[in-house]
């Protein structure tokens, strides 16, 4: 007999994930649901969605994971996950715009975070579905004190995930089952099977996101652009990020800071030079020179080291004129 197969948030552990499968016993005839957030936090994300993307009768609902993707919104999390899928990170992200927010048959109802009691699947808010931080809000103002499933009373049961509900899964009534069993922090990834509606749990092999956040950190900051931050901005970024880092972090941070002051120390410089080129060109060659606008600064008596550092308040800034002046200034350190 064909079964359903549900799965709490895998976040990126695809041994647990197979090993859980292994554990249930999935047949290939068998319908297999994940509850949503495939990805982030786990050191495996791109596995765990190629094999739900090449698995025949497999359906994923879209997670507050895969929303922050598609949206664009990115924390910490999902800039690892980029960089792990690497070239496949946007047809991936394509690849979630196409999620459904629910699944419901005849037997049984899957979201990823919530649903307001007594509203059809198909008439709920997104942000509710999905557990958003707008529906978050939403449902705390509707349920204070209290949650959402504290008053589901249909008869069809109601399968979720998102709020970690400790290393076992929460039942009640044989009617509300939440599945997210912290995977990703070292509990438990939890599968639900129906008709029996038995639950199935495997140990997580490790606290992968404490792991994954060290192991990334590195590559993340050298993805940020910091040849747009501000000094100031660069400044606070150094100082946030530089305690509890790795040594090989706390060395990149050395050398940033010291990138950083070291094109500052270079205004002086580039104040001079352009007061050097602005006496040796005509006004016909100033008005043609890519750093033009210095240099009529420079002619005229308005341009010194203050001036020049209201005027290039970022690194960028900074590196772009010295190229306009004729001088080579490095980029952030590789």
């Amino acid at each position: 007999m064909r079964r359903t197969v549900i799965v709490g948030d895998i976040h990126g552990c695809f041994d647990e994930l197979l090993e859980l499968l292994g554990e249930v016993g999935l047949r290939p005839d068998d319908l297999l649901i994940s509850v949503g957030d495939l990805v982030d936090r786990g050191p495996a994300p791109g596995e765990v969605v190629g094999f739900f993307r090449d698995r025949p009768n497999s359906v994923v609902v879209m997670g507050n994971h895969e929303r922050k993707h598609v949206r664009g919104i990115f924390s910490y999390a999902q800039e690892i996950t980029r960089l792990q899928l690497g070239d496949r990170y946007a047809e991936t992200v394509d690849w979630m715009r196409t999620l459904p927010y629910y699944f419901e048959d005849e037997h049984v109802r899957v979201v990823h975070a919530a649903m307001l009691p007594g509203v059809p699947l198909g008439d709920q808010k997104e942000e509710i579905l999905c557990g958003s931080t707008s529906g978050e809000r939403e449902l705390t103002a509707l349920f204070p004190g209290g949650h959402w499933h504290d008053h589901y009373a249909d008869a069809k049961p109601v399968v979720f995930g998102h709020h970690v509900t400790g290393r076992q899964p929460m039942i009640r009534d044989d009617r509300i089952f939440g599945l997210d069993t912290g995977a990703c922090h070292g509990w438990n990834l939890t599968a639900l099977c129906l008709p029996e509606y038995t639950a199935h749990s495997v140990s997580a092999h490790a606290d992968h996101w404490s792991k994954v956040k060290v192991e990334w950190q590195l590559p993340v900051l050298k993805t940020k652009p910091w040849r747009d931050f501000t000094w100031p901005e660069l400044a606070e970024a150094i100082a946030r990020y530089s305690p509890g880092s790795d040594p090989a972090t706390q060395s990149w941070l050395g050398n940033l800071e010291k990138w950083a002051a070291d094109l500052r120390s270079s205004l002086p410089t580039l104040a001079a030079a352009a007061h050097r080129i602005a006496g040796e060109l005509t006004m016909e060659e100033m008005r043609r020179h890519p750093a033009a606008r210095f240099l009529f600064q420079a002619r005229n008596g308005r341009l010194d080291q203050t001036s020049l550092a209201k005027q290039c308040p970022t690194p960028g800034r900074t590196i772009d004129l010295a190229a306009a002046l004729g001088r080579s200034l490095p980029e952030p350190p590789a």
